[in-house]
């Protein structure tokens, strides 16, 4: 099975929020742990911080993560000023589903943004909206073994064209 995402990114910085704010999405849901912050860190990089008040200049924001760690999450809601959602059971769809529909927006009016295509990526596609698959936000530092599973995820993606 290939994956296909609409965009293939270096980082989050690379998404060109005009070109989104033009195809009409409303809510970009991202990942959180590599996607937004260094994996289980608990906190924001302040250049991440600077690029996430732009965002929400036309965008609402949440945080759609995998990690089941009460604690966690909840030290992540309190540095955050969007909605953060832990235990998404990714690449499921029911609990982002939920959310989205809470919002009263259709899977159209939204993008997923991750570093894992076997998560993010399908859970996004599984849904319907935009899919956007970016590299770990610590790329430069991430050991052999996690370098060596992101390198074999990507053989599950199938470049467009």
């Amino acid at each position: 099975m290939f994956i296909v995402p609409d965009y293939n990114l270096k980082n989050i910085y690379e998404i060109n929020l005009e070109e989104l704010k033009d195809k009409g999405i409303k809510l970009i849901m991202f990942d959180l742990d590599s996607t937004l912050m260094v994996s289980k860190s608990g906190r924001y990089l302040d250049e991440t911080k600077e690029w996430l008040d732009k965002v929400k200049k036309d965008f609402n924001i949440v945080v759609v993560s995998n990690n089941p760690k009460i604690k966690y999450i909840e030290n992540v809601k309190k540095i955050s000023d969007f909605d953060v959602i832990g235990s998404c059971a990714k690449p499921d769809t029911k609990v982002i589903k939920g959310y989205i529909e809470s919002c009263g927006l259709s899977e159209k009016d939204c993008v997923m943004v991750g570093d894992r295509p076997l998560t993010d990526i399908l859970c996004g596609k599984r849904l319907g909206c935009m899919t956007i698959l970016v590299g770990s936000i610590n790329a430069a530092n991430e050991g052999i073994p996690t370098r060596f599973v992101r390198w074999l995820e990507r053989l599950t993606i199938k470049k467009q064209g």
